[in-house]
């Protein structure tokens, strides 16, 4: 590749040269068609004066700069022989009359040469700064953004790395940075939703393991007493009724350890969605307890218990989360398994009214003695931690509505939770609407026996 400079320097020789051809190609003209000495004179004036003629084999011409060997060596050539002198460069062009060779000498002065090289270069010089200051400027501004978005993704990283998995960055900077950000922003989404569903499994795994923890429970409880304070027991029976306890005490710590992992794990979830998703999570009621249903439906024949679902054929969606929602229902079927006897028949029930879905769970069981206090977590007469209707209590808090206690038609407890309908704006709940229902029904079927006795 030619330097600009350089390039630049030969246009300026050529068009000097080009120049020199011309004012020699005037008096060789001149000369072709046999001019005598007064003729050549005028057309070397007529040229500026810059030509000059010599005579091969002869001294150079006055006023002349090539030398004899030059002028006989040009005399010889095809072609205007073009050298350097001191002082500048001369064009030799020989011109042939009647066998006889004439060279006409044209004579460019250095400083024709270098006329504007000066500022051409001045100008090579400044552009050469303009060129260097702007790469300087655009590699700065592309440093700039590299180095920023390389950083921004370092930190975003770190704050991962440290368990902040709410951290996203902007992506910026180069292509590959960019595409580094969209990973980085993908890899970060789907360790959320991998810790998401890693918890509700596990939240999912520990519930399912309610149903065989409550058989054995029940087993447990139709063993023999553990009581080992009668005096006359043989060191065998005393052997037995103390592995008896132990089963029953490690039924009752490996069930608070699952309630708890359930609680936990949930609550860790319902965090990180209420985070990621601010609008209400809808779910059909009428599914979530056709699915718990069959999922009970085992344990159920096992311990010859009847039951009935009612008013779970249609769609009926509520504000709530599907598995908070079936977690709240598992949680009461399981109160109603662990403190009834087998054999024990209970019912499910979906209705809804004024804006309000209201699930309620029957037993025909013994009953709660004091509800007030049942609710409160920790406090039920049967010895409950209380787990299983804080969990339903806030399920249904989350969407606005209640659980209450009451005397079930078929003799035992009824639990309610009141839910907010999804397709309908809740009015104020009365207490004698949808959490009523059973009293109502009773006082009905009260007043119909009295006109039959009547």
């Amino acid at each position: 590749m030619v330097p600009l400079g350089w390039s630049l320097r030969n246009d300026h020789r050529d068009a000097a040269l080009a120049e020199a051809a011309e004012r020699s190609a005037t008096v060789a003209g001149v000369i072709a068609i046999g001019g005598n000495d007064k003729g050549v004179a005028a057309a070397v004036q007529a040229a500026g004066g810059v030509p000059v003629v010599h005579t091969p084999g002869l001294a150079p011409s006055p006023g002349g700069r090539a030398d004899a060997a030059l002028i006989d060596r040009a005399a010889t050539a095809a072609e205007p022989t073009v050298a350097d002198v001191g002082g500048g460069v001369v064009r030799l062009q020989p011109v042939t009359v009647s066998g006889k060779t004439l060279v006409v000498e044209a004579f460019v002065p250095a400083a024709v040469l270098n006329e504007d090289t000066a500022r051409d270069w001045w100008l090579l010089i400044g552009l050469a700064v303009v060129l260097i200051g702007g790469s300087v400027f655009a590699v700065d501004r592309l440093a700039r953004g590299a180095v920023s978005s390389a950083r921004n993704l370092v930190d975003a990283a770190m704050a991962v790395g440290d368990g902040d998995l709410a951290v996203r960055v902007h992506p910026s900077g180069p292509r590959e940075l960019t595409e580094a950000g969209y990973a980085f922003n993908r890899m970060a989404d789907r360790l959320v939703t991998s810790r998401t569903d890693e918890r509700e499994l596990v939240a999912d795994l520990s519930h399912r393991l309610r149903t065989p923890l409550t058989a054995l429970r029940l087993d447990a409880e139709a063993l023999d007493p553990d009581d080992t304070q009668i005096i006359d027991l043989t060191a065998a029976e005393v052997d037995r009724r103390r592995g008896i306890r132990r089963i029953r005490q490690a039924i009752g710590t490996l069930e608070d350890e699952v309630n708890h992992l359930i609680n936990t794990t949930r609550q860790a979830v319902a965090d990180r969605v209420a985070a990621t998703e601010p609008e209400d999570t809808l779910c059909d009621a009428s599914e979530v307890v056709r699915e718990r249903m069959m999922f009970w439906s085992a344990l159920a024949g096992d311990q010859d218990r009847q039951y009935r679902v009612i008013g779970a054929h249609l769609r009926i969606p509520v504000p709530v989360a599907r598995a908070e929602l079936a977690a709240a229902l598992d949680a009461v079927l399981g109160n109603v398994f662990r403190y009834t006897p087998q054999g024990t028949a209970f019912e499910v029930a979906l209705s809804r009214r004024d804006g309000w879905v209201a699930l309620r769970i029957d037993d025909a069981g013994p009953g709660i003695p004091d509800p007030e206090n049942a609710l409160r977590r920790g406090q039920s007469q049967q010895g409950s931690t209380g787990l299983g209707l804080d969990i339903a209590r806030r399920a249904a808090q989350a969407t606005g509505g209640s659980v209450s206690l009451d005397r079930a038609q078929l003799g035992g407890a009824s639990v309610v939770m009141l839910l907010a309908d999804a397709d309908a704006a809740p009015k104020q709940a009365s207490r004698f609407g949808l959490v009523g229902r059973g009293r109502l029904a009773r006082d009905s079927d009260r007043r119909r026996n009295r006109r039959g006795e009547g």
